[in-house]
């Protein structure tokens, strides 16, 4: 199951924290009989619940398909992805993509296949991610303070990124298995939550990097400032908007 999973496949990192009343474990034994390519490695976030015996369960459930990781202490969302990830990329089974997805799968799995065969049919994208847009048809359900404090934030985002991100902080993002990725992924975040935000700025730091070395010597000359650093983008971020910061539902 594990050389099925790697064979060009997906490994999905759910951070879990005190989830004992709300995993679907139905759903993701469900979704991973349905998907022997897709491995979940669930990261316990030193939960106090009965979190970490409701994940063993799972994770024996899956036959293969799953398994678990657990921190020792609580050290926030952002870390729990990080180190999952981290962990996927150093297995030895070699994936061809790695990615994240909220345990409360407000996005739910059946767009896994969606994103990743979006990644995998356009070699030049780094990552792709979804986004909660209010269509006819879809139910998101966000309370309107929630909602207009995200749109806030979001354009926020797009402005200090220079990217026009619709949600940045929508927990379902899947990313191609790049030495670029694991750049990213090398320091801890600067935050517990907007980790997404500093993601994207690290990808666009390295992005400019990059594009300023190969450019031509006219370019050059042009260039010697450094490149505006991930952090200094994301002090900028939470400077301008920290109300609006709120973890997304």
């Amino acid at each position: 199951r594990l050389a099925m999973a790697a064979a060009g496949g997906l490994a999905l990192v759910v951070p879990c924290y005190n989830e004992e009343e709300r995993l679907r474990s139905a759903a993701f034994v469900s979704y991973l009989t349905e998907t022997p390519t897709v491995r979940l490695i669930f990261v316990d976030d030193g939960s106090s619940d009965g979190t970490v015996p409701l994940l063993q369960k799972l994770v024996a459930a899956a036959a293969g398909g799953a398994e678990l990781l657990q921190l020792p202490q609580n050290c926030g969302k952002a870390e729990a992805v990080r180190r999952g990830m981290l962990h996927a990329l150093e297995s030895d089974a070699q994936y061809g993509a790695v990615g994240f997805w909220d345990s409360d799968l407000a996005t739910p799995l059946s767009a896994v296949a969606e994103l990743h065969s979006v990644l995998c049919s356009n070699p030049a994208l780094q990552m792709v991610q979804g986004a909660r847009v209010a269509l006819l048809g879809r139910k998101i359900r966000r309370s309107p303070k929630r909602h207009y404090a995200g749109r806030v934030f979001a354009t926020l985002a797009s402005l200090v990124l220079d990217m026009p991100v619709y949600d940045t902080q929508c927990g379902a993002k899947i990313f191609r298995t790049t030495p670029a990725l694991r750049t990213v992924l090398t320091a801890p975040f600067l935050t517990r939550w907007v980790f997404d935000v500093e993601m994207i700025a690290r990808f666009s730091a390295l992005h400019r990097t990059s594009t300023t070395t190969s450019s031509t010597s006219t370019a050059d000359a042009k260039s010697d400032a450094a490149p505006p650093s991930p952090s200094a983008s994301f002090e900028v971020l939470t400077a301008a908007g920290p109300a609006a910061a709120t973890p997304a539902a």
